[in-house]
């Protein structure tokens, strides 16, 4: 079974996301996406200043099985990315809901909140 941390909440696009202070998010894939996924190899990442709309493609995961999207969890503007991906991709495997992370939205609708679901709900998604 993956793991699937409580305190997070989840998109049924199997992303992760991290309610941080004011109105920044920070987010990645969850840890059953990457077991699904396998080996990951490169991960295009989204820009730094990008507006972003919730559930747009931003980026992509490319693994030695298959290419995914990466879909934006909530509208905002991109204000950080983790950039130790483009040199060590692997990372996502190892530690997806730490290290792994993708980047970090400044949001702008926070009643978009409300259309993440919880752990649980997450679980039964996957099930």
């Amino acid at each position: 079974m993956p793991k699937i941390p409580e305190d997070l909440r989840y998109t049924e696009d199997h992303e992760w996301v991290n309610i941080e202070k004011d109105n920044t998010i920070r987010y990645g894939i969850t840890d059953y996406a990457q077991s699904e996924l396998g080996e990951i190899v490169y991960v295009e990442l989204p820009e730094v200043g990008d507006k972003v709309e919730k559930g747009e493609m931003v980026g992509a995961v490319e693994s030695v099985k298959t290419v995914s999207d990466l879909y934006a969890p909530l509208s905002g503007t991109i204000v950080k990315v983790n950039e130790e991906l483009e040199d060590s991709s692997e990372i996502i495997n190892e530690d997806p809901y730490g290290d792994g992370w993708i980047a970090v939205i400044d949001i702008t609708d926070k009643s978009e909140l409300d259309s993440l679901i919880s752990a649980e709900d997450y679980k039964h998604h996957i099930d």
